[in-house]
């Protein structure tokens, strides 16, 4: 079937606040999962999806993305004098990846403003977004899948998983009808980061949106949402209410492997599940990990009821909206 999706766009301006201080100076984007920067990760996806035009929408102190996609010359001419080889190929490996484009945000306005920034090299034609916070794994089919209902349905589609319903206020919620398909839904309205009791489901939105060019002109006119900005759930709520002009908006659920990085805990358990699988670092990793694991069970338990349960102080909280 005729792909008729082209380009790809990923929002990389976030500011990083919850590794500081490693993302003072780091684009958090850049920070390694095993031994590539997370944001190699989505552009693969995209790539091994056929989507070779990628536009990064990023801000400042982002030089960094540029120049890991971008040819090191003195770099390659040493490893060419050592004869590494296998090194060498990596490194030409992330420069040739995709055909790859640069704009900046400008102002830290929400999501749904730096898709908005996408606008010009996009054009009148679908897109895919996929954020840079969530790892897919390679092993498990997400993006391709999205590709194949927006062709059918020409329709927006959204990424959605199913959380545990205390975790629903994490994340943009869906309220769904079956279509008769496995795991594709059509939605009827989506909230940002509900409470608990006012969410329509356990059907959180992750990071991957294949979105018809309608969604230009639906967040030219949404205003400031929660965080004061301009959210694109709140858009896709307003296309899923308009499908006769919109195309509506439908779900795909993924059952497969998600890594957070964007969560200090989830990158590192990212980091672990990747390497642990990898043939050249799982053989002697993963019983390097039963036996910490082993050591840690046995531990006395007096040992762990004198660690304190929360800080001395309370520690000051950071905005997540800049993440």
């Amino acid at each position: 079937m005729v792909n008729h999706v082209t380009k790809a766009v990923i929002p990389a301006a976030g500011l990083g606040t919850r590794f500081l201080p490693a993302t003072k100076a780091m684009p958090k984007e850049m920070l390694p999962v095993v031994d590539k920067p997370a944001i190699q990760y989505v552009v693969e996806e995209a790539v091994d999806a056929g989507l070779h035009d990628v536009l990064m929408v990023t801000g400042r102190n982002k030089n960094a993305l540029e120049n890991h996609f971008d040819r090191n010359a003195e770099l390659e001419e040493t490893l060419i004098k050592k004869g590494d080889t296998d090194r060498l190929e990596k490194v030409n490996y992330s420069t040739a990846l995709a055909d790859l484009h640069y704009v900046r945000q400008g102002d830290p306005k929400g999501l749904g403003h730096a898709v908005l920034r996408a606008k010009m090299h996009v054009g009148r034609e679908p897109f895919a977004v996929l954020l840079g916070d969530d790892i897919i794994d390679a092993r498990d089919e997400l993006l391709s899948k999205m590709l194949d209902v927006q062709n059918r349905y020409n329709t927006t589609v959204v990424a959605l998983m199913e959380v545990p319903p205390e975790s629903i206020h994490l994340y943009g919620a869906a309220a769904v009808e079956e279509t008769g398909e496995e795991d594709v839904v059509r939605i009827t309205g989506l909230v940002e980061k509900p409470n608990r009791e006012d969410a329509p489901s356990n059907y959180a939105i992750i990071g991957r949106y294949i979105l018809r060019p309608e969604v230009f002109d639906v967040l030219e006119r949404t205003e400031p949402g929660r965080g004061g900005e301009i959210q694109l759930t709140d858009a896709l709520e307003s296309m899923a209410q308009a499908p006769d002009w919109t195309g509506g908006v439908y779900g795909v659920v993924f059952r497969g492997r998600r890594y957070d990085t964007g969560d200090r805990l989830d990158y590192i358990k990212a980091i672990v599940q990747l390497a642990a699988d990898r043939e050249d670092l799982g053989p002697e990793l993963r019983p390097w990990l039963r036996a910490f694991a082993d050591g840690l069970a046995d531990e006395p338990e007096e040992i762990v009821e004198e660690m304190p349960a929360e800080p001395a102080e309370p520690l000051e909280s950071v905005a997540d909206t800049t993440r």
